[in-house]
C-alpha cells in the first residue's frame, strides 16, 4: 500500500460525482478547494459530493480549504499590454491614474512605501520581471527586464520585501466561515509569514467552535523561510508551496529550502506537503516529462507526507492519469528506501517511546500492518513520523472528524470504529473490520498498539496478532 498521500485540487475539470469517484479509486487521499477561484455555493455542493462518494466507496477522504491569502494583484485592464524589454511601466496605488502609456493600478495601498528603488518586481508568477527605477507617493516607475503580455488581476511578488499585509483578509474570513459550516478537515493559510499568523487563524477557529480543524501553513516567501522553526511549531502541518516560493527565492535555493523544511517537519512529527508544478506538463499532455517524474520521486524519497496537484486536476485534460502517475512513481520509490530523516525524531515521553517500540517491532518482523487505537490521533501521528518501512498504519478512532484529518499522515489508513469502554474489546472489532473490507487477508501478522486495563489501571501495550487466527 502506498504511504505517500496524494492531494488533488478540484476545479472545472471535475464536474460530476462519477469523476470524483474515479479520482478516489485512483488514490486521492485529500481534495483541495482553491478559494482563489471557488465560489461559496460550489464549495457547499462539492463537499457534499465528496462525502457521498467517499462513503459509497468505504474510503476516508479529507477536504482541504486553501485560502487566497493577502495576495498583491494588478487591477483590470481593457486589453493585455504587450511589454518589451526596456519599456517603462508604472504601478499605481489608491486609484491614482498615471499619465504613462503602460500602467496599471494595484490592490495594495502600501506597495510604494514597502519597496525601494533597485528592488525587483515579479509579475504573473515571475514571467514578467521589472526593476524599480523611481517612485513617488502614488506611483512605482519600473523598467521591464523580461518581455511578456500583462493581463488583468495578475499576481505580484516582491522578493525579499517585508509587506504590511494582514494574515487574513476579509475574503479569507468569509471563505473560512463557509469551510467551518461545511465541516472541512484542514485549512491552508496562504502566505504565512510568522507563527503569530498561524496562531491568529487557530484562535479564530477556536472562537467559532472549530478548533478541531487542522491549520496547514503555506511557506511562500523568504520571511516564512526565516521563521520556519517557529511556524512548524505553531502549525498542524506545512505546505511547501513552490509556486510563489520559487519566485520569491533564488530558484537554485528552492531544492535546498524544500529539503530543509521536510527535514524539520519530519523531525517535529508534523505532516508536510510538497506542492506545485509536480506534473505541470500533464495539464495538456497524457504523459509526464522525465524531469517531473524525478521531481515527484525526490519528494517521496525525502519523506514528504503528501504530494499535491493543482492545475493538473483542476483544469487539466487528464486528471485521473495524473493521480495514476503519482501513485505509480510513489509506490516504486517507497520500495527503494528513503532519506531517513525520521531517525531525527525526538520522542517526548514514555507513551511515544512505546509507539516507537511498536514501529521497531513491525519493521523487524516485516508485519503486514501496525494497528493503532487512538482517541486524539497522537499515537498515529507519532508512528507516522517514524516512517514504518514496509508497514501501513491502520489507525482506529471513534471520531469521524479525526479519521478524516489523519488521511494526511504518511502511511496512515484511518478507520472509524466506535470504541468500547473496555479497551480489550476493541481489538476483535478492528480485526473483523480489516477482514470484512478485505484490507488485509486472514493470517496477516500485525503489531497492535493499544490501551489495556490492568488492575483498574490503563496502560499502553504492544502485541503481535495474526488476523482471524487468535485464540
Amino acid at each position: 500500500m502506498r504511504k505517500t498521500k496524494i492531494i488533488a485540487t478540484l476545479g472545472p475539470a471535475i464536474e460530476s460525482g462519477e469523476e470524483l469517484k474515479q479520482l478516489i479509486q485512483a488514490g486521492v487521499s485529500i481534495f483541495r478547494l482553491n478559494m482563489s477561484h471557488a465560489k461559496h455555493e460550489w464549495v457547499k455542493d462539492i463537499v457534499k459530493q465528496i462525502r457521498a462518494q467517499a462513503a459509497g466507496l468505504n474510503q476516508t477522504v479529507g477536504i482541504l480549504l486553501d485560502t487566497q491569502g493577502p495576495a498583491i494583484r494588478t487591477g483590470d485592464l481593457p486589453t493585455n499590454l504587450d511589454l518589451k524589454e526596456g519599456d517603462t511601466f508604472t504601478f499605481t496605488v489608491r486609484g491614482h491614474v498615471s499619465e504613462e502609456a503602460y500602467s496599471v493600478d494595484t490592490n495594495y495601498d502600501d506597495l510604494v512605501s514597502d519597496i525601494k528603488v533597485g528592488d525587483v518586481v515579479m509579475v504573473d508568477n515571475g514571467v514578467i520581471q521589472m526593476v524599480v527605477r523611481d517612485k513617488n507617493e502614488n506611483e512605482l516607475k519600473c523598467e521591464v527586464l523580461t518581455p511578456g503580455a500583462l493581463g488583468s488581476r495578475r499576481h505580484i511578488n516582491l522578493p525579499g520585501a517585508r509587506v504590511n499585509l494582514p494574515a487574513l483578509t476579509e475574503k479569507d474570513l468569509a471563505d473560512i466561515q463557509v469551510g467551518i459550516e461545511c465541516d472541512v478537515d484542514l485549512i491552508a493559510l496562504s502566505f504565512a509569514r510568522e507563527s503569530k499568523d498561524v496562531l491568529q487563524l487557530k484562535e479564530l477557529l477556536k472562537s467559532k467552535g472549530a478548533a478541531h480543524i487542522s491549520v496547514i501553513a503555506k511557506i511562500e516567501d523568504q520571511s516564512a523561510v526565516k521563521e520556519i522553526e517557529q511556524i512548524v511549531e505553531a502549525a498542524d502541518g506545512i505546505m511547501v508551496a513552490r509556486g510563489d516560493l520559487g519566485v520569491e527565492c533564488p530558484y537554485e535555493e528552492l531544492p535546498i529550502i524544500q529539503r530543509r523544511i521536510i527535514k524539520k517537519c519530519v523531525a517535529s512529527v508534523k505532516p508536510v506537503i510538497v506542492a506545485t508544478h509536480m506534473l505541470e506538463s500533464m495539464i495538456e499532455k497524457p504523459l509526464p516529462t522525465r524531469a517531473e517524474i524525478t521531481d515527484v520521486a525526490n519528494a517521496v524519497y525525502e519523506e514528504a507526507d503528501a504530494i499535491m496537484l493543482s492545475g493538473e486536476t483542476a483544469v487539466g485534460k487528464y486528471p485521473v492519469k495524473c493521480i495514476q502517475v503519482l501513485d505509480r512513481v510513489a509506490q516504486r520509490i517507497e520500495r527503494t528506501g528513503n532519506i531517513r530523516y525520521h531517525e531525527k525524531v525526538v520522542l517526548r515521553d514514555t507513551r511515544e517511546n512505546v509507539g516507537a517500540s511498536a514501529v521497531h517491532l513491525a519493521n523487524e518482523m516485516k508485519a503486514e500492518g501496525l494497528v493503532v487505537f487512538t482517541r486524539s490521533g497522537r499515537m498515529a501521528r507519532v508512528c507516522a513520523g517514524l516512517r514504518p518501512e514496509v508497514t501501513s498504519i491502520f489507525a482506529f478512532t471513534p471520531d469521524e472528524q479525526l479519521t478524516r484529518r489523519l488521511s494526511l499522515y504518511y502511511g496512515v489508513i484511518p478507520l472509524f470504529l466506535q470504541f468500547d469502554e473496555i479497551p480489550q474489546k476493541n481489538l476483535p472489532e478492528a480485526e473483523k473490520l480489516l477482514l470484512e473490507r478485505k484490507i488485509l487477508p486472514e493470517g496477516s501478522k500485525v503489531v497492535v498498539l493499544s490501551e489495556l486495563f490492568v488492575e483498574s489501571k490503563v496502560i499502553w501495550s504492544v502485541q503481535v496478532r495474526e488476523l482471524g487466527l487468535n485464540v
